[in-house]
């Protein structure tokens, strides 16, 4: 689990740079543009968003109320892989080393 940790908290502490860095350097409106323009921009914008819509898959399953759920997913939708790797955070810290507690939560 220690790893996971590690993965979880290099994740979510990259993220916040490059956001940062995106906020503060970038132009949404041009960059977005010029992204969408690039046929392989939009394979990348595809390939991501199927990883989101994945990776909410298992918060779906691990997660036992709807609002929690809808949270989750809807921050993952919006900020990408720097809720994935908060939610790998909190699914790791919650399940004290239990593989199955980490995969399912309390539905197991």
């Amino acid at each position: 689990m220690k790893i996971i940790k590690i993965a979880g908290w290099v994740g979510a502490v990259a993220m916040t740079l490059v956001i940062g860095n995106a906020f503060i350097n970038g132009n949404f409106s041009e960059d977005g543009g010029e992204l969408l323009r690039n046929p392989w921009g939009l394979v990348s914008l595809v390939d991501l968003y199927v990883g989101f819509i994945l990776f909410s898959i298992w918060i779906v399953l691990r997660e036992e109320k709807v609002s929690a759920i809808v949270l989750w997913v809807v921050f993952m939708m919006i900020l990408g892989f720097f809720t994935g790797s908060l939610y790998v955070l909190k699914a790791a810290y919650e399940s004290k080393g239990d593989k199955k507690i980490f995969l399912m939560g309390k539905n197991e």
